[in-house]
């Protein structure tokens, strides 16, 4: 790796001691920082020869644990490899290393007319390699599907250090679809280094709606309903009043801070079905109870607003020293309900809880804000989030829609699935991961799967 590729000095290993799970910690043995594929597969062959554990990392902004080293676990910090190798834009296709940052590609294809579709949140930081092992989605989700709909191939290391290549620049590759597989495996079936990427044609004209409502449950029945109508919006979100008032502080964008939520509707495409679409989602809200509805004036405003929504994970630090995120799902017709139990859940072990939802998938992300210095807190929001993925499951959802498992949800894998599905998913985590050293103790409990031995992990992390 050379001298400036390996990081072993305590202080400097406590910047990769955690995720953006924050509660739940562990000090790596060491960090590696390499260049090259190449330089991967002899760190992953060395760690086989010395039996070390060894966890692929990018950013840093999962929110599940997923990267975090325990033990005698070495770090492979891929953030080096940030090349965007080629761009095809004929054919639509850029081949990226997985250190790249997501919003690095659609910076670079749009002088072309080109763009690269997911966007989470965290889109200025977070890495394709990240992207890739939790199948990542964003605001505009809802139209342009996660992460595993705009990779089409990926250069792949197994956990004995081999160099394979699955699928590749051409969609429908033959085979069985062993990229959808690796797509959300969070990094326990092997590390990608690269990855085929699928660019898509800029809008060519934006709509973006901001609606205000005096009541949380007409705002979430205003989204069945634009759904119900066959109305597609790119993106559907929500954010209530806390939250509000935290974004508000944060960027001055005008949020009215009286209101119990307010959606963000947007619609892109062709001009013609972008001005009628936004005109019957308006039209929706207000049915709804909308006491204002807002349309973007120009460019600069619409950027604002989305700004300010990408921005509000980071605000809520405002209004409370630490929190968790959760991001269950529910099918939309179980908004209304599902809010109104996140409420209750709140009261229950007497947390606050900020929303700010991706409402037109159903995706929520309940913020469980507390103080990490208070051992009792913690422990609350802790249960909090879990009860809140319980009463997704009970709903006829599912504990993760994009943020994955790692350590924190192992908890609830039994709750979600049969032992028999466990046990399935075990056997194929094995085939590829045979001695469980790559990423070991993330995405599937422990035990034959065959049976939730880490019950309490987060738990026990933050010894609550």
């Amino acid at each position: 790796m050379g001298a400036d590729g390996v990081i072993a000095d305590r202080e400097d290993l406590a910047t990769y001691e955690c995720d953006a799970l924050v509660v739940a910690k562990g000090l790596p043995n060491l960090v590696v920082l390499p260049r090259s594929t190449e330089e991967v597969v002899e760190v992953v062959k060395w760690a086989n020869r010395a039996g070390v554990p060894f966890v692929p990392r990018g950013a840093g902004t999962g929110l599940s644990g997923g990267t975090l080293a325990e033990g005698n676990a070495i770090v492979i910090a891929l953030t080096r490899m940030n090349r965007l190798l080629a761009v095809d834009i004929p054919n639509r296709v850029a081949l990226v290393e997985a250190g790249v940052v997501n919003l690095w590609i659609s910076q670079a294809v749009a002088p072309h007319g080109l763009f690269y579709a997911p966007d989470p949140s965290s889109q200025i930081a977070c890495t394709i390699g990240g992207n890739i092992a939790n199948n990542s989605g964003g605001p505009h989700t809802l139209k342009y599907g996660v992460t595993t709909n705009h990779v089409l191939g990926v250069e792949f290391v197994t956990p004995e250090g081999e160099v394979v290549t699955l699928g590749g620049k051409v969609p429908d590759m033959p085979g069985y679809d062993l990229v959808g597989m690796v797509v959300g495996s969070e990094g326990t079936f092997g590390i990608v280094t690269k990855a085929w990427v699928r660019l898509l044609h800029l809008p060519e004209h934006y709509k973006t709606l901001l609606a205000v409502f005096d009541h949380f449950a007409d705002a979430t029945d205003a989204i069945s309903a634009i759904i119900a109508s066959g109305v597609i919006p790119a993106a559907l979100e929500m954010i209530d009043q806390l939250c509000l008032t935290a974004v508000e502080a944060a960027y001055h964008f005008g949020f009215p801070l009286d209101a119990e939520a307010v959606l963000i509707v947007e619609m892109d495409g062709l001009k013609e079905d972008v001005e009628i679409h936004a005109a019957r989602a308006a039209e929706l809200c207000w049915q709804h109870g909308a006491r204002e509805v807002r349309v973007a004036q120009d460019e600069k405003q619409r950027l604002a607003l989305w700004k300010a929504r990408k921005g509000a994970f980071g605000a809520l630090g405002r209004i409370a020293r630490s929190y968790l995120t959760q991001d269950g799902v529910v099918p939309r017709s179980q908004l209304t309900h599902i809010m109104r139990r996140v409420q209750e859940i709140a009261q229950q072990f007497d947390v606050r809880i900020a929303n700010v939802l991706h409402a037109g998938d159903g995706n929520l992300h309940p913020c469980v804000l507390f103080d990490e210095r208070n051992p009792d807190e913690t422990r609350r929001a802790i249960e909090a989030g879990f009860e809140i993925l319980r009463a997704c499951v009970d709903a006829g959802g599912s504990i993760t829609g994009e943020h994955g498992i790692g350590i924190e949800k192992l908890d609830l894998m039994e709750y979600a699935f049969t032992r028999e599905t466990l046990k399935a998913m075990a056997t194929l985590h094995d085939v590829f991961n045979t001695n469980s050293l790559c990423n070991p103790g993330k995405s599937l409990p422990s035990g034959n799967g065959r049976g939730c031995q880490e019950v309490s992990l987060l738990r026990r992390m933050v010894a609550v």
